[in-house]
């Protein structure tokens, strides 16, 4: 986790050699300035990493706001740390997009939905990505390649059901689920990633 936090708050120099030299640089690195840690898939988190987020964040002199995200089971594992979740301020639960959602949403998160019939939006959402951000993240993915190799001017329903066979798989879609499972044909999701730790100064 250190070193972790080390590359994300990109210090100069090596890594300290000695646990309690590396937690002096980082307490001193984090009462700069204010921060935001954004820490990605905390459900695989241990016990330890996630005391050691505690004890940056109860340094007085640490000017430090910590964000876990996670998927499946996040909100049970860190309840399970009752040090922690004591200190949580606020626990959002995020849902799929409703329908009407998605035509508000999709065609301002990618210009490739932007001029897009919403009959087509709403067909992708229908038969692949259900509401899920994830889903129309990898969806996104392949119709820019699709269009890039075709010429054509913009997404219809013969793009579509070429990008679903390359991002889903049957199984995947008589489930109504999107790529959160991963993809078929032995694909891994782009979204199965490991532990990040990114950093944000707050202005």
């Amino acid at each position: 986790m250190r070193y972790e936090l080390f590359t994300a708050l990109d210090l100069a120099g090596d890594p300290p050699r000695h646990p309690s030299e590396f937690d002096r640089l980082l307490r001193t690195a984090l009462a700069d300035r204010p921060r935001t840690f954004l820490v990605d898939e905390a459900q695989w988190l241990n016990g330890e990493a996630f005391e050691y987020f505690r004890y940056l964040w109860d340094e007085p002199a640490t000017q430090l706001a910590i964000i876990f995200v996670g998927g499946e089971g996040c909100h049970t594992v860190l309840r399970r740390e009752p040090m922690l979740s004591s200190r949580v301020f606020i626990w959002q639960h995020f849902t799929r997009l409703t329908p009407g959602e998605v035509l508000e949403a999709i065609p301002l998160f990618h210009p490739v939905w932007a001029g897009a019939d919403p009959d087509v939006i709403a067909f992708a959402d229908r038969h692949a990505a259900h509401g899920n951000f994830r889903a129309w993240a990898q969806l996104t993915a392949h119709i820019r390649l699709a269009l890039a190799r075709t010429g054509r001017p913009g997404v219809d329903r013969d793009l579509l059901r070429w990008a679903f066979s390359e991002c889903l798989d049957d199984a995947v879609l008589a489930r109504g689920r999107g790529v959160v499972d991963g993809v078929g044909q032995g694909r891994r999701s782009l979204y199965q990633t490991p532990l990040s730790v990114r950093l944000w100064p707050v202005r």
